[in-house]
């Protein structure tokens, strides 16, 4: 009966051998990576980074974080460059190219086409001897002493190494362009950093408000809490400034208390001087006043103290806050 393997123990093995070739990493960031960042950072154009098969999907990977973090890059495959696509790399331009073996075919076919056109070549291979090593403007060596895989055949070490040179070049440009959590929320919109720190106050407000009058009896207070349907109102003066506000929890103490819903003032019953945000402020600090005090609603006000909305804990989940 065959022997069950350790998944846990190869698991571990796979992950330091990994772990070990990117800790060699650390001896090569030298003049070559600067000039490599340097080159880049003067690039006008954009990064044509390319490779094919298993270093192909690593240069797509690092096309996408060097675009998400500030510097312009997309990925173009080699072989359908040689067809029509290189017509994408212009005289701006700079070129990242990834080969484990600094010799594959497809991209030594672009190397003359590349040259001609005079655009920085930055390699990133695992063999300095190579021909695509030898071309190049500058050469990062992502070398591995040999592969996770066992039978030193699928590329892992490898991948692995070249993906985290690409991730030490995109986080040196971020930071020499000082590119800010505001600039990466405007390149990622649809995600919830963006929505962080792009979405404000005013985009999930509620303008439509309930307000009473302060001379307003409870019953008219009740019934203007329930046709709004945020479980709360505000107590406006006839300029709509705030003097207070009147919730559900209110209501429920109101009722414990027995006041007369038809005898009692809804200035005798509000909680004057409530917490108030103004409508440029994120959505996102909003959410966290709300979480801080137990809350589900703040009056949104001017800083004249008009009442602008009121913003409440549902909306704010429903922007994707929560």
């Amino acid at each position: 009966m065959k022997k069950k393997p350790n998944f846990i123990a190869i698991g571990k093995r796979t992950i330091e051998m990994e772990q070990k070739s990117i800790h060699a990493l650390l001896h090569r960031l030298d003049k070559g990576f600067e000039q490599a960042c340097e080159s880049l950072m003067q690039c006008r154009g954009r990064v044509v980074v390319t490779g094919i098969g298993k270093s192909g999907h690593i240069a797509n990977k690092i096309a996408a974080t060097l675009s998400s973090t500030g510097t312009p890059a997309f990925f173009m495959h080699p072989a359908e460059a040689s067809h029509g696509d290189l017509g994408m790399l212009t005289a701006n331009d700079a070129v990242l190219a990834l080969s484990g073996s600094g010799n594959t075919n497809e991209l030594l076919t672009l190397l003359p086409l590349i040259k001609r056109i005079g655009v920085p070549l930055i390699a990133m291979t695992g063999n300095l001897e190579s021909t695509l090593a030898q071309s190049a403007d500058i050469h990062l060596d992502v070398s591995v002493e040999e592969e996770a895989c066992p039978l030193g055949l699928a590329p892992t070490s490898s991948t692995t190494a070249a993906l985290v040179m690409g991730d030490a070049l995109a986080i040196a440009l971020l930071e020499a362009r000082g590119f800010s959590a505001q600039d990466f929320a405007f390149s990622h919109p649809g995600g919830t950093l963006g929505r962080r720190l792009l979405l404000k106050v005013s985009d999930v407000m509620e303008a439509d408000f309930p307000q009473v009058k302060p001379e307003a009896l409870l019953a008219e207070g009740l019934m203007e809490i329930s046709q709004k349907g945020l479980g709360m109102t505000t107590i406006t003066d006839q300029s709509r400034a705030l003097l207070g506000i009147f919730t559900d929890g209110d209501l429920r103490r109101a009722i414990d208390r027995r006041d007369d819903l038809h005898n009692t003032n809804m200035s005798d019953l509000m909680i004057k001087n409530p917490i108030t945000v103004s409508d440029d402020m994120l959505a996102a600090q909003a959410m966290k006043i709300i979480e801080d005090n137990n809350i589900s609603c703040l009056a949104v006000t001017t800083d004249n103290n008009i009442v602008l909305g009121v913003v409440h804990l549902h909306a704010l989940i429903k922007a994707g806050l929560a």
